[in-house]
């Protein structure tokens, strides 16, 4: 058997109707590294009860930029689901990001809150706690089983819509309707 090496990304992972994950059940995930030792994304559309306010809080960081007190929290994924981890645009530099391009960041370090905090910059974020990883050769392990669908990101579709609206939007980017997908999918 020959192994096609793929790279998702700055990809998103579509979760199929099927997954029977609760943590990844009708998620769409943003894949910010995917090489040979595994992978590693944050899910985009999970968002929690918490708002950035009660997180700064929590974290001691005075929220001077109030434009981003009532943004949600969202559950990342279920690894370090103790940690915060700030997908942003753009991919500036903090202390420790992971650049994913120039156009976006993962950054998992105090000084991204604290920036947004004093200074409203990274200007567009999505706060998790906890990310999604895939140990080597998992995710396409995942993959050849039709757990998820993949389709390369649009990031207007995490920083530009609500969280509700975030899967339907990335299953158009591929034509097909979140609705009329069935539990089964076949090989094309």
């Amino acid at each position: 058997m020959t192994t096609t090496t793929i790279n998702l990304t700055d990809h998103f992972l579509i979760a199929m109707p099927a997954m029977a994950d609760p943590n990844f059940s009708r998620t769409l995930t943003y894949i910010a590294e995917h090489n040979e030792n595994g992978a590693m994304g944050v899910i985009v559309n999970r968002p929690t009860d918490m708002r950035l306010a009660t997180l700064f809080e929590r974290v001691d960081i005075p929220l001077e930029h109030h434009e981003f007190a009532d943004l949600p929290v969202y559950f990342g994924g279920p690894v370090q689901s103790d940690r915060g981890f700030v997908l942003h645009r753009p991919a500036g530099k903090w202390h420790s990001t992971l650049t994913v391009n120039d156009r976006i960041g993962l950054t998992s370090s105090r000084d991204v809150l604290q920036s947004l905090a004093s200074d409203g910059e990274p200007g567009e974020v999505l706060v998790a706690l906890g990310y999604a990883g895939w140990s080597a050769g998992q995710l396409e392990h995942e993959l050849a089983q039709n757990a998820w669908l993949t389709v390369p990101a649009d990031l207007s579709i995490v920083f530009d819509l609500p969280s509700e609206e975030r899967l339907v939007a990335a299953m158009q980017l591929l034509g097909v309707d979140f609705a009329k997908l069935s539990d089964v999918a076949g090989h094309a």
